[in-house]
């Protein structure tokens, strides 16, 4: 099944859109960006070209920084504003990405570490919950091992 196609956003080139999807695709993967896209709707369209012309195009598309050092800043970022789900999502991506730009899960728990200090404690305990389910979900982490129980004190 195809998504809907949606018009244009007017006087902004198509260029920009589909140099920003294909940013978009190399970053999160076609996975992740197919179901973004077929989620469009007359409502939520526009913005979904306003993220991949802006944030995808305009943003992940300059050269400066390379793919390697936003990932780190997205993931601090998103933590630094409790955005967990996206977090999560860009958890994913970092794991899943090329390998040129690919994080491993010690530079996954790097960040974790320095949002500890930066953002707080809670924060760094709740992103150390995600990454672990996810890396376990990804086979890159054993599973717990379950607890036996504890004697009842007296």
């Amino acid at each position: 099944m195809t998504a809907p196609e949606f018009p244009a956003t007017p006087d902004v080139p198509a260029d920009g859109y589909e140099s920003g999807l294909l940013n978009r695709r190399r970053v999160l993967g076609d996975a992740w960006v197919d179901k973004s896209l077929a989620n469009r709707n007359e409502f939520n369209a526009e913005f979904q070209e306003l993220i991949t012309r802006h944030a995808w195009n305009d943003i992940w598309g300059r050269p400066a920084l390379g793919d390697k050092t936003r990932r780190y800043m997205v993931l601090s970022m998103m933590l630094g504003i409790h955005a967990y789900e996206e977090f999560a999502m860009h958890v994913r991506a970092a794991l899943d990405g090329p390998p040129e730009s690919r994080l491993t899960p010690e530079d996954i728990k790097e960040v974790i570490m320095m949002a500890a200090i930066y953002c707080g404690v809670p924060v760094a305990n709740h992103a150390f919950g995600i990454a672990t389910g996810i890396l376990r979900e990804k086979g890159l982490l054993a599973a717990a091992a379950p607890q036996s129980p504890q004697p009842a004190s007296r």
